[in-house]
């Protein structure tokens, strides 16, 4: 038996401003010129480590984001630059830490797969497959019990990302069977862009045409969205958000995408053909979007192309203040922010310098 609500996700689209819409499709162009710099960046040997970028995906982070309140939690797994962009967090510490400067989100010692920002409640970036799932459920739980126990704050529902391939992580069943049997607000997302690594969903997930099993084994109410339609991904999990904060209890969502780079920068990509990545890009969901706004009379292209200039001006902005920002000093910054407390030669935690400022007021200079 699935748990799938047809009512919910058969209504007609929400009915959204054109001033929303068009900061949707800004938000998801910065992110896809973050990610485009960020490539060129890593191959240039600006960036180390693994990079994984996001690509193709940009509805899912801005769709479901925009459907919640500032203060609900969202976590995420290692390709989490989309996830933060569209949370909020500037472009300047995002590449920062990207960089591994010290005026990253995370003083430059977390990377790509560990973007955190704690004005926007935006708990990471988390780099082991299903890792994350656990943490939300833990979110959840202190939402819940700062509300109804300790008689604090409001109903918040957190939103807890994650890929396909962590459909087969124990820790994830492990965190929906606690969500579940404590009704815990936590909404799974699942974005599915049916490949894990460069395995497909077909070859390493039982039941992988029916997604709605893995809710139904948990009890939980089941949606689906359509992942390159930034509107279709809003118009469901607004219904869904708005239900679980009411209701306080999970719910399981498979959002269907795509990513047209591979798995990570090193992914030679042989496990699909290139006729399979034209035939998503054809659909994608930036020029989708300015194609919608453009037919309703509230975008022509000159506009577009403005936008398109002011994100990669905010961009270029970003690269030149990451670029300027200093390196972390290894002997004060390796074994801080290791334990709170000073303990042995490890000093105390402390916040990066972007947690100085309310998000939108970074400083001018590093």
């Amino acid at each position: 038996m699935t748990m799938t609500d047809p009512q919910a996700v058969s209504q007609p689209v929400e009915r959204v401003s054109a001033k929303t819409r068009l900061k949707w499709l800004r938000d998801m162009m910065l992110i896809r010129e973050f990610e485009l710099r960020t490539m060129q960046a890593y191959q240039e040997a600006k960036i180390g480590g693994f990079c994984h970028v996001y690509i193709g995906q940009e509805a899912c982070a801005v769709g479901c984001i925009a459907a919640t309140n500032p203060d609900d939690p969202v976590i995420t797994a290692y390709r989490d630059h989309g996830h933060a962009l569209a949370r909020g967090m500037e472009a300047r510490y995002a590449m920062a830490e990207m960089f591994g400067k010290i005026g990253g989100c995370a003083k430059g010692k977390g990377g790509s797969m560990h973007f955190f920002d704690k004005r926007t409640h935006f708990y990471g970036g988390h780099a082991i497959v299903g890792g994350q799932t656990p943490i939300g459920a833990g979110l959840a739980f202190a939402t819940r019990y700062e509300n109804e126990v300790l008689g604090q704050g409001k109903k918040r529902v957190t939103l807890c990302f994650l890929g396909d391939g962590a459909l087969n992580q124990g820790a994830l069943h492990e965190a929906m069977n606690l969500c579940a049997i404590l009704d815990l607000p936590c909404i799974f997302v699942v974005e599915n862009n049916r490949y894990s690594m460069g395995t497909s969903i077909e070859r390493g997930t039982s039941m992988a045409d029916d997604l709605s099993t893995k809710a139904a084994a948990y009890g939980m109410p089941y949606f689906q969205a359509d992942g390159m339609d930034v509107c279709a991904v809003y118009n469901v999990m607004k219904r869904v958000v708005d239900r679980m904060r009411s209701e306080q209890r999970p719910a399981f969502v498979e959002i269907s995408t795509y990513r047209y780079k591979g798995h990570s920068m090193s992914d030679p990509q042989k496990y699909r053909t290139k006729d399979e990545v034209s035939e998503y890009e054809a659909n994608d969901p930036i020029r989708r979007l300015a194609d919608a706004l453009i037919e309703a009379g509230s975008l022509n292209e000159d506009g577009f192309k403005e936008l398109n200039q002011s994100v990669r001006d905010e961009v270029r902005d970003a690269i030149k203040w990451a670029e300027q920002s200093p390196e972390p000093d290894p002997a004060t910054e390796l074994y801080s922010d290791v334990v709170t407390e000073p303990f042995g030669a490890y000093g105390p935690t402390s916040l990066p310098e972007m947690c100085e400022h309310e998000p939108g007021e970074a400083p001018e200079s590093p």
